[in-house]
């Protein structure tokens, strides 16, 4: 009887804490990337997203993968918000389509068994992907605004002095 008890609560814990299943999912999903290297160390990228499961789960647990390197995908406050963010040196992070794909508990399971035993990891089809669209970060003008200021200042200083000596020629 203890051992039934026992069996009880440790099966309920477990599906009460693991996460949901989602069937179907519906994703709504926008991104942010940094634009200016000036201003930031890194480029940084946030992927926010609503999901709504045909099955009405509510608690999925979320994984993401991006070039082969996975984040925790952290739950908002709201059902169904999810957000994902890392970042990577300015150099490494250039422009183009970046895959972010999105595993539930048992998928992402399955790609953590696969990366462990050296096997195909391209045949764990994710949850869903997101495509994030970064244009690369803006390192400031070519010429910095100090440089410039001076080279006019010198122009105009020049201007000023051949146009005198015009005069009093």
């Amino acid at each position: 009887e203890m051992l039934r008890l026992a069996l009880f609560f440790a099966l309920y814990f477990y599906t009460t804490c693991s996460g949901e299943s989602c069937k179907d999912p519906a994703i709504t999903p926008s991104y942010y990337t940094t634009s200016d290297a000036v201003i930031a160390s890194e480029s940084v990228f946030i992927v926010e997203l609503s999901l709504a499961c045909a099955n009405g789960a509510q608690s999925v647990a979320l994984y993401a993968d991006v070039s082969g390197r996975q984040f925790p995908v952290t739950r908002g406050q709201d059902v169904g918000k999810y957000q994902v963010s890392w970042s990577l040196p300015h150099k490494q992070a250039g422009s183009g389509i970046y895959q972010v794909k999105f595993f539930d508990e048992e998928s992402y399971s399955a790609l953590r068994k696969a990366q462990r035993n050296n096997e195909d990891v391209d045949l764990i089809q994710p949850l869903f992907t997101v495509n994030v669209d970064h244009r690369g970060a803006w390192n400031g003008p070519w010429v910095s605004t100090e440089v410039l200021a001076a080279a006019v200042g010198i122009l105009i200083y020049y201007l000023a002095f051949s146009a005198k000596s015009i005069i009093q020629a």
